[in-house]
């Protein structure tokens, strides 16, 4: 994992090819915020040290800062400088901060915040997607069980195919608010299962409650369906096997 230290200023760690320059530096300084290394309140170097100290351009320091401010990490006046925003204001669903978020050790009452959220959505959404699914659906939800028992949630691959399938759950809703958390939700799913895996292997094999889930929306059975997506979470969480929450 590849961090921004302003104080000695090493080179950025550019081995992510896939990511232009600023999508890099905002990376590596979103994982610096979220993680705490640079706390609510800190004031990050002025742009042209910055630059000077990175060997990087001022226009791709300036884009980085840009999608921090969206994403609420960052608020930029002038003479004040780049402060660090109160963890409050920070969007903290947004699948960017999630997964910077997971590059460190995310705290018990984040991970507990995610699943509780997921709790709150996910049955209900199964719930509504059995009576609305269309068949194309179906064959999706279907096709990405198939992958995730090819390849193991241990895989990439499996992984992907997981996030697949729960999006294709909510995009089956045809609820547009539902919809528009498909994003945030396969965020969650994804970073999660990485996040069971850290220490351990996967306890038991998660595929069998998909299955049922699977099966209760393909007979169109609402109550079924929710109750199926419900156990899956309740046993990921128990998975992850936090102490209790205070």
């Amino acid at each position: 994992m590849s961090q921004v230290n302003e104080q000695d200023g090493k080179a950025i760690d550019r081995s992510d090819k896939s990511l232009r320059l600023h999508g890099s530096i905002a990376r590596d300084l979103g994982i610096a915020i979220v993680t705490g290394k640079y706390p609510p309140g800190h004031v990050l170097t002025s742009e042209v040290d910055f630059a000077e100290r990175h060997n990087i351009s001022r226009t791709a320091y300036r884009e980085a800062i840009r999608i921090l401010a969206a994403k609420g990490l960052v608020e930029s006046r002038p003479k004040a400088g780049t402060k660090i925003t109160d963890p409050s204001r920070w969007h903290i669903l947004d699948p960017d901060v999630l997964a910077w978020t997971f590059e460190g050790e995310p705290s018990q009452a984040a991970i507990e915040d995610l699943f509780e959220l997921r709790m709150v959505i996910e049955p209900a959404a199964a719930e509504i997607a059995a009576g609305r699914r269309t068949g194309t659906q179906l064959a999706q939800m279907g096709h990405a069980l198939e992958e995730m028992g090819k390849h193991t949630l241990f895989s990439p691959l499996g992984q992907a195919a997981d996030q697949i399938f729960h999006a294709t759950l909510l995009n089956a809703t045809g609820n547009k608010g539902l919809i528009s958390l498909a994003s945030t939700i396969s965020a969650a799913v994804r970073w999660t299962t990485i996040y069971k895996q850290r220490k351990r292997k996967l306890p038991r094999d998660p595929l069998p409650d998909h299955r049922v889930l699977y099966e209760a929306v393909a007979d169109g059975d609402g109550p079924a369906a929710r109750a199926a997506m419900h156990k899956l979470i309740e046993l990921a969480l128990a998975d992850i096997n936090l102490p209790p929450r205070a």
